[in-house]
């Protein structure tokens, strides 16, 4: 199939795209890498009036070092995530989450910023930015602010931007020096929507977790933090950690479902084995390192 008739625009600056999309009315959509968009309009799933074009804005490109903080532009290729230096060492598990986004053919197209806009429950880029504590600035012709990832999701591809809002910045915190990554997940082959998974970090010092951060991922409507997890890791000494027990507790905040890929039952069991084998992995690392 061939798209609905729409107008088409290629701003060049971040005000001329909000000005768009404030004229728009709703009717506009943004295109950042197009491997979700451009499906859908094939296959006239969307048909929208408008398609604003954000590949010209090299505003909104870019991976800074802001001291505290890392600056991501939204229109950062996944493929450049992967290979920047600076993400490798400060915020290990960002790059190994992308390199599970899709294909390579597709991460050098596909964006940071459109994944995380887009809110796929299955995804790893949502979750992932959840986990660390990340938020986006978003800004319209009404003005700019600052929405936490834990803030931004509804449910399935419904966030709480508004539609005249364009998402400009992607705030990631930096962690500790020697925090150890989590990430695990099960899918049918490489590339794929995964099945079940679980991302996270923990903060160490030489005998107890000081901090933890887990979220699911295709384990619920919406990226799904693991908070009495977070909890019963917290604080705890490193040699009274019972990874099982987390691991079951982590299960208890997602709410899977049942589809043509796998029921409900399965993604927690599966769940909980792979949030299990993140966590031995995360303090085997911790104990090879003292």
């Amino acid at each position: 199939m061939k798209p609905a008739p729409f107008d088409y625009y290629a701003p060049r600056t971040v005000d001329e795209a909000c000005a768009l999309l404030s004229d728009a009315g709703g009717g506009a959509t943004l295109l950042a890498g197009g491997q979700t968009l451009m499906p859908l309009l094939n296959l006239r799933m969307s048909q929208p009036f408008i398609v604003v074009d954000l590949n010209r804005l090299s505003a909104l490109q870019g991976i800074e070092d802001r001291g505290s903080e890392i600056r991501i532009g939204p229109m950062t290729r996944q493929c450049d995530v992967i290979t920047d230096p600076l993400l490798a060492r400060e915020l290990p598990v960002l790059v190994q989450a992308t390199r599970h986004v899709g294909h390579h053919q597709t991460r050098n197209r596909g964006t940071i910023g459109g994944s995380v806009a887009l809110g796929e429950p299955a995804a790893e880029l949502p979750a992932t930015t959840m986990a660390l504590g990340a938020s986006v600035e978003v800004r319209s012709t009404r003005g700019t602010r600052r929405v936490p990832v834990d803030e931004l999701y509804l449910g399935p591809y419904m966030t709480t931007l508004e539609s005249d809002e364009l998402i400009t910045d992607l705030f990631i915190p930096k962690w500790p020096p020697h925090h150890r990554p989590l990430f695990r997940e099960l899918a049918r082959r490489p590339g794929d929507f995964a099945l079940s998974g679980a991302v996270g970090a923990l903060a160490l010092n030489d005998t107890q977790i000081e901090r933890a951060s887990l979220v699911w991922f295709s384990m619920g409507p919406t990226p799904m933090r693991a908070r009495q997890a977070e909890q019963a890791l917290a604080g705890k000494r490193l040699d009274d950690v019972d990874i099982d027990a987390v691991a079951e507790l982590a299960v208890t905040d997602t709410a899977p479902f049942d589809d043509q890929h796998a029921t409900a039952e399965y993604r927690r069991t599966v769940g909980r084995r792979l949030l299990a084998k993140a966590l031995h992995e995360a303090l085997a690392r911790k104990e090879e390192a003292a």
